[in-house]
């Protein structure tokens, strides 16, 4: 898997990604202290509104800027978005009212939602070979899961010697390294497009292309499964262990290590497991063993077992789930990539961001008001039912005997 790394450009942007991460990793424990700041008992209220404000960003603003920005040359495209960010973070530290937050988290999001996908839709020139590009996807997914890991232990290091004001400073610094090196990367040169049709229907190019080509479907249902579990993993997984399990701050973490681990053991399987099946063979039946581990949630809830047999449990649930979003994760830009163009890739990579975040949106109310207003087991049961379905609905939509004419385009440089 590491192998791709020997290609200079791949490494750079793969550096660039790296500390961007760690940037945003340190951006979520700082912003977290900052709502308490602000607005004290209110905090959970004001994050929660600003990690929804992220998730309207997101569904807004990727296809709106891929076609706002069609023919930007992508490294302007991608430093200027870190330089926003970058920005942003800059002026958090000074925040003392909550709408102030929420403009700048709106503004911030809204340059990552430029950022990744524009990032996402340049990989597949700079490793042309599928093998390359599927391990490249490997490793970036290694980096999203060891960031979620990372980011919050480096935070707890450093304000035992700093305030988490400075913080923000580290988030800042992470941004403008990423643009530094993207600043120094030749990439590949991208086609240059004449803006047909109107604002409005470049917008929904992306979109209109995954919902009329069948694997593009079959992924946006793989997306609402991978949406339903990641739920109730990330918005209740503090509410089981203090709750039900009585565990610690500390405790949560290390549920939450679970199911990164369940991530990181199938990203680091992927590129062999698709040298012998198909990407519909190995997407669906990792999306096939969601509804399981969530099954064993409800299960777990109903029951209330004691606290030895609970941990076993929720541990194993969550390596489950852990393992099934990743199957579906990180083979989905291969999709992205041989139903797109050069032409039109950037468009297609901005719709899959959307939409995938849009059904996170979705999930993460019923994972929260569905569990506050009715119960627990309620929630992860709906939850249950929607990954169901999806994957159901995925396997049903994705022709078992779809092949695709894999693009080998050249791929000019700078």
């Amino acid at each position: 898997m590491f192998e791709v790394l020997a290609a200079r450009t791949f490494r750079k942007l793969f550096a660039a990604q790296v500390v961007a991460l760690l940037g945003t990793g340190l951006l979520t424990v700082a912003l977290a202290l900052l709502a308490y700041d602000v607005s004290g008992s209110d905090a959970g209220a004001v994050l929660g509104t600003a990690l929804a404000i992220k998730m309207v960003a997101y569904v807004i603003g990727a296809p709106v800027m891929s076609a706002v920005a069609v023919n930007v040359p992508r490294r302007a495209l991608l430093v200027c978005a870190d330089g926003v960010r970058a920005a942003i973070a800059i002026l958090l530290p000074f925040v003392d009212q909550a709408w102030q937050l929420y403009v700048l988290i709106f503004v911030l999001q809204a340059a990552s939602a430029t950022f990744t996908p524009t990032f996402q839709s340049i990989i597949p020139s700079v490793l042309p070979d599928e093998r390359d590009y599927t391990r490249a996807l490997s490793l970036s997914r290694l980096a999203y899961d060891l960031e979620s890991l990372a980011s919050p232990v480096i935070a707890a290091l450093l304000l035992t010697v700093i305030t988490y004001n400075s913080l923000f400073v580290g988030t800042a610094l992470g941004f403008v390294v990423s643009a530094a090196l993207v600043v120094t990367t030749t990439l590949p040169l991208a086609q240059s497009l004449e803006p047909s049709g109107s604002l409005v229907s470049r917008i929904e190019l992306g979109s209109r292309i995954m919902l009329t080509d069948p694997v593009l479907r079959a992924l946006l249902a793989l997306n609402t499964a991978v949406a339903a579990a990641s739920a109730v993993v990330l918005v209740n997984t503090v509410v089981y262990v203090h709750g039900l399990l009585g565990g610690s701050s500390a405790a949560v973490a290390l549920a939450l290590a679970f199911f990164g681990a369940g991530s990181m053991a199938a990203a680091v399987c992927v590129p062999g497991l698709l040298d012998t099946y198909t990407e519909r063979r190995l997407m669906v039946c990792g999306a096939s063993i969601l509804p399981f581990g969530l099954g064993v949630t409800v299960a777990l809830l109903i029951s209330s077992p004691g606290a030895a047999l609970g941990w076993v449990i929720i541990c194993v649930a969550w390596v489950i789930l852990g393992v099934g979003t990743s199957l579906v994760n990180t083979p989905s830009a291969r999709l992205i990539r041989a139903g797109s163009t050069q032409r039109n890739r950037s468009q297609v990579f901005a719709a899959q961001f959307s939409l995938s975040h849009l059904c996170f949106l979705v999930t993460y109310l019923i994972a929260g008001w569905v569990g506050v207003q009715l119960s627990q087991v309620v929630a992860a049961a709906l939850l249950t039912v929607l990954a169901t379905l999806a994957t159901t609905a995925a396997a049903l939509m994705w022709p078992a005997a779809a092949s695709r004419k894999r693009e080998r385009e050249p791929v000019p440089r700078t």
